[in-house]
């Protein structure tokens, strides 16, 4: 199933995508939800009860596509982002050699485990809506990120269990002002303002419940700028996986439903990694197969 948040008349609802460009308002289907995270919360049964509206939707549910308004389809209850596509991170760093002048080279931490960081949960938007220029910042860029939605909860979860606690993937982009990262990167601590603004985080267009894709994912990716084609790759290239990221992350810890993890930016997702930045009125389009297109604006304030 494909799910999302949009706005009709007003009020932004819960949604299911329907055959051609229609959707089905949860809420008028007869589901008792606030949002998707209600849903998410709610396990097998909320999805069960997706599937029977689904299969006898009521004609006063049904909403066409060209009527809403895109939004994001859920408000992560936290947001972690990762770092473990190994060739983003090389060409990444051969653009700094050019500026520091001196070769650098991928710790060894980063093959031994996955490198994540916490982002602000709250600056989120969904496709269709414009990016607000942060105005401290010259230099920004797109990355093009898959990320999954935690269905269940837990603590030290095994590798081996942790397909099971995901509910469903979306495609994230983890705007950046690139200037603002590396000067506060040279501090040994961050990103800060480098990732966190207003609108600089972007889900969607809709999120694809894991039953529908297979574990490890292995999705072809691209990333275009005005129609222009930056680059792309498959999620089939993580160092680490999906699995192993949950494993790491909830050790003595634990993850809740509704979060959100990005699995980082696949290699050539970004203009860093080929010299590429972002111009006001630059439109993007990242796109990942089987759950569709992230499209925004980035406009000056």
């Amino acid at each position: 199933m494909k799910l999302g948040t949009v706005s009709h008349d007003g009020v932004e609802k819960p949604v299911a995508v329907m055959e051609g460009d229609t959707l089905l308002d949860l809420r008028a289907a007869g589901l008792n939800l606030r949002d998707l995270v209600d849903l998410i919360e709610a396990g097998e049964d909320g999805l069960d009860a997706v599937r029977t509206a689904l299969a006898n939707p009521p004609f006063s549910a049904t909403i066409a596509l060209e009527d809403v308004q895109m939004r994001c389809p859920i408000r992560p209850v936290q947001y972690r982002d990762c770092l473990v596509f190994e060739e983003h991170l090389i060409n990444a760093f051969a653009q700094a050699e050019k500026i520091a002048g001196r070769p650098i080279v991928i710790p060894p931490v980063w093959y031994q485990q996955p490198i994540y960081y916490k982002g602000n949960r709250m600056s989120f938007i969904g496709a269709d809506q414009d990016v607000i220029w942060p105005a401290y910042a010259e230099h920004l860029d797109v990355e093009l990120e898959l990320a999954v939605i935690i269905g269940k909860g837990g603590k030290d979860i095994p590798a081996a269990d942790a397909p099971a606690h995901i509910w469903g993937y979306t495609i994230l982009n983890d705007v950046s002002a690139r200037d603002a990262q590396m000067r506060e990167m040279a501090g040994q601590l961050g990103p800060a303002k480098g990732k966190d603004f207003d609108t600089g985080n972007i889900l969607g267009p809709w999120i694809v419940t894991a039953d529908e894709i297979a574990h490890p994912v292995a999705l072809n990716m691209e990333v275009r700028v005005n129609g222009i084609r930056w680059g792309g790759g498959n999620s089939g290239l993580m160092h680490h996986s999906f699995a192993r990221i949950i494993e790491h992350i909830s050790a003595s810890e634990t993850l809740y439903p509704g979060e959100v993890i990005g699995s980082g930016t696949v290699g050539t997702g970004c203009g860093l990694e080929t010299g590429r930045r972002l111009a006001p009125g630059d439109m993007f389009e990242l796109e990942v197969e089987g759950i569709g297109i992230l499209r925004n604006r980035i406009v000056r304030a």
